[in-house]
């Protein structure tokens, strides 16, 4: 039974790592979260219903293990842009790179909750009703936190473009 979930949960790796870099804002954050979502998933392999969405089980141990970490961490206040970010500079790509950086900017400045949903639903590409699921909230709070997200990431992005 282990094998099987283990190759169905490798099936769902890069939408997991997708979700974890959106909600993270750091490529080896995100890389540490999909291996403990990993790792708890074949530990706790017996609560999977077979039949329900494995999807949908995977996000919601990703997004508690997330909310996990933020508690612990006593710093974090800033953050940084990685190193990676600066290898285009100069190149033909360097405009788009620097749209890539405001972006994610602006959404490592929203709220938890707010990178949550962007993550599932715009990032992700999730239907609502499976991230409402995944996020243990009515479909109504996910839609109004999206509202909330993409007004807040259109202000941040419209600040940025002016300085």
């Amino acid at each position: 039974m282990k094998t099987m979930l283990a190759n169905e949960i490798a099936t769902l790796l890069p939408r997991m790592r997708r979700f974890a870099r959106a909600i993270t804002y750091h490529r080896e954050d995100a890389d540490d979260l999909v291996q403990v979502a990993m790792e708890r998933a074949l530990d706790k392999s017996e609560q999977w219903i077979r039949g329900t969405r494995l999807d949908s089980w995977m996000f919601r141990i990703m997004k508690n293990a997330w909310i996990d970490e933020v508690r612990s961490r006593t710093r974090r206040d800033s953050l940084f842009v990685p190193e990676e970010a600066g290898e285009h500079v100069g190149d033909d790509s360097a405009q788009a790179q620097q749209q890539r950086m405001a972006i994610q900017q602006a959404v490592g400045r929203l709220s938890e909750e707010h990178r949550l949903v962007v993550g599932l639903v715009l990032v992700d590409g999730m239907a609502y009703k499976e991230a409402a699921e995944v996020l243990e909230i009515p479909i109504g709070t996910l839609t109004s936190r999206l509202a909330r997200a993409r007004e807040a990431l259109q202000q941040l992005l419209s600040e940025k473009a002016s300085t």
